[in-house]
């Protein structure tokens, strides 16, 4: 796996690792994050579509080849009818368990098993990769910054949804603006509504997670 063919879910958890201090930001709203980067991609390849607000699968047999994005479209078609702002949320912690046993099998993770209490099997991960974490980062931020304007819809998804999740590893809110959002999200092709309703639930869960770090 290059860094050219990582799907919106998997750059979108590698942009929220601080390589500097080689751990993961924001870790109560990354799974929904990530959730949010793989529904915004199965919509931008025409998988899912909305119809009255439900997340719809088109094909019950269409498949993408990226086990991250089949496996929640498997669950999506499994499941009884949700709306988009359910799906960002609902059983999230799977498709983020997917995206780290993705990336370690590509050489960007390193998993580290230890046993909670001394009792408890459980895993840990490390970057292995953090200069392409940083040049992930990088790029981000330029496109951050910059116009949005030819910018892939892929990029334009992803800038957008890093803005709404707050990344501490990107440019801080006041350097960001909202109209600068909303333009990447009208730069995301065809799926642009669907986008702006997972846009909204990015920034609504990374709220709830601030609040209940302040409490």
């Amino acid at each position: 796996m290059t860094d050219g063919s990582l799907s919106l879910p998997a750059r979108l958890y590698l942009l929220a690792w601080d390589t500097s201090k080689s751990e993961l930001t924001g870790a109560a709203q990354v799974p929904q994050l990530v959730r949010a980067g793989a529904l915004a991609e199965l919509a931008q390849r025409g998988l899912l579509l909305d119809e009255d607000g439900i997340a719809t699968p088109v094909d019950m047999d269409a498949s993408t080849g990226d086990p991250v994005l089949d496996g929640l479209l498997e669950l999506v078609r499994e499941s009884r009818p949700h709306r988009w702002r359910a799906w960002v949320t609902l059983h999230a912690r799977v498709t983020l368990d997917a995206v780290r046993e993705q990336l370690t099998a590509g050489g960007y993770l390193r998993a580290r098993k230890k046993r909670a209490l001394g009792l408890f099997p459980t895993v840990d991960h490390e970057l292995a990769r953090p200069a392409a974490v940083e040049a992930l980062q990088e790029e981000a931020r330029r496109i951050l910054r910059g116009p949005t304007a030819d910018l892939p819809d892929r990029d334009a998804a992803l800038a957008a949804l890093a803005a709404a999740a707050e990344l501490r590893t990107l440019p801080p809110r006041k350097d960001r603006h909202d109209t600068h959002t909303e333009q990447l999200i009208e730069h995301s092709g065809p799926a642009a509504p669907v986008l702006r309703k997972i846009v909204h639930e990015v920034r609504g869960a990374t709220t709830a997670a601030r609040v209940a770090t302040r409490a």
